[in-house]
């Protein structure tokens, strides 16, 4: 008779745990629908507005317009700080605009992971990283959204709070926040119009761009460079490698005849859906130092590796760039 009521305790304690795991997991099944949304919605509907990057001391101000026409998605970004500059990107492809210099840089092969479309298409390994709760409603731009609490699970990332648009799931704002909560960087809008936009709105700017000269930038998608990372930090995933050309003069006697040079740079970028951590391998020219700095979220690292210079830039502590910088090897 003891054993019966043992045994009804403990098939009962197994019974509630066993709802609460259906309970979380059909939470966690609705949070990540949400976050699919705020993901596509960045890419595959149209919204134009302007917002604000605060990091550390620096504050950049930028414009944003965004069509998408079920076939090809483009966006316009202007950078309204200090030198005037535009970005037009359709698809894979981005043209940069320099009015100082007339100058027209293209790139292709090129992924989005720029605001509002930060989340990567790892969205759904978030909870292996992050413990992931809805929050209160809230208001960014005029625009009620609803909060969404990151919480990281180890030391090697930082918290985040997202606020994503009731209806539609755009990302409104952002919020990065250290082990003390504090916000240490945000970027947020600070006027949002969702729907149809003019076409118009999304070609460049300036006139006569015809007459500009064009620098098309040599980008290799989807290599296989040779470098790896050995210990990447639990949770990230390579999303991109790719090797670019970038021309740097010879000297100034061959840089007056018109002569350049270039030299190769690959660049890795890894994810854990929302955090990104890039490693850059070039030839080591030049008398650089050795060191890391730090600007609110972003960590810079620069170190010698035989002839060439690695550099680990992310929006994550020290300690994972550190972590990164330590494992970057070639294999042949």
């Amino acid at each position: 008779m003891r054993f019966r009521h043992i045994s009804l305790i403990v098939a009962q304690a197994l019974l509630f745990l066993s709802s609460m795991a259906c309970a979380q997991s059909s939470e966690e099944r609705d949070l990540l629908k949400l976050l699919q949304t705020t993901q596509a919605a960045a890419k595959k509907s149209s919204y134009s507005g302007t917002f604000v990057y605060q990091q550390g001391n620096q504050i950049r101000t930028s414009r944003i317009t965004h069509g998408f026409d079920g076939d090809a998605e483009v966006e316009k970004l202007e950078i309204l700080d200090a030198k005037p500059r535009e970005y037009i990107r359709r698809n894979g492809e981005v043209s940069c605009y320099l009015p100082d210099s007339k100058v027209i840089q293209i790139e292709k092969n090129l992924s989005q992971e720029e605001f509002p479309a930060l989340l990567s298409e790892n969205v759904n390994l978030l909870p292996e990283s992050y413990y992931i709760k809805k929050a209160q409603m809230s208001r960014v731009a005029g625009v009620e959204c609803q909060v969404l609490n990151f919480q990281p699970k180890d030391a090697l990332r930082y918290g985040f709070r997202l606020c994503v648009e009731k209806n539609a799931g755009l990302l409104l704002g952002v919020q990065t926040l250290n082990p003390r909560n504090e916000v240490i960087e945000q970027i947020a809008f600070t006027q949002i119009s969702l729907g149809d936009v003019d076409k118009n709105r999304l070609k460049p700017s300036y006139t006569n761009v015809a007459q500009w000269k064009t620098e098309n930038m040599t980008v290799q998608a989807n290599v296989n460079s040779g470098w790896t990372v050995k210990n990447l930090p639990s949770g990230f995933k390579k999303t991109l490698e790719t090797k670019r050309l970038i021309p740097i003069s010879a000297n100034v006697a061959n840089a007056e005849q018109g002569q350049a040079k270039s030299h190769q740079v690959v660049q890795m970028m890894f994810s854990d859906g929302l955090s990104t951590i890039s490693v850059f391998v070039e030839p080591n020219t030049g008398n650089r130092t050795e060191g890391s700095l730090q600007q609110g979220a972003m960590t810079i690292m620069g170190k010698r590796s035989g002839d060439n210079w690695v550099t680990v830039v992310g929006e994550v502590p020290n300690a994972a760039i550190k972590q990164v910088m330590n494992s970057v090897q070639f294999k042949r």
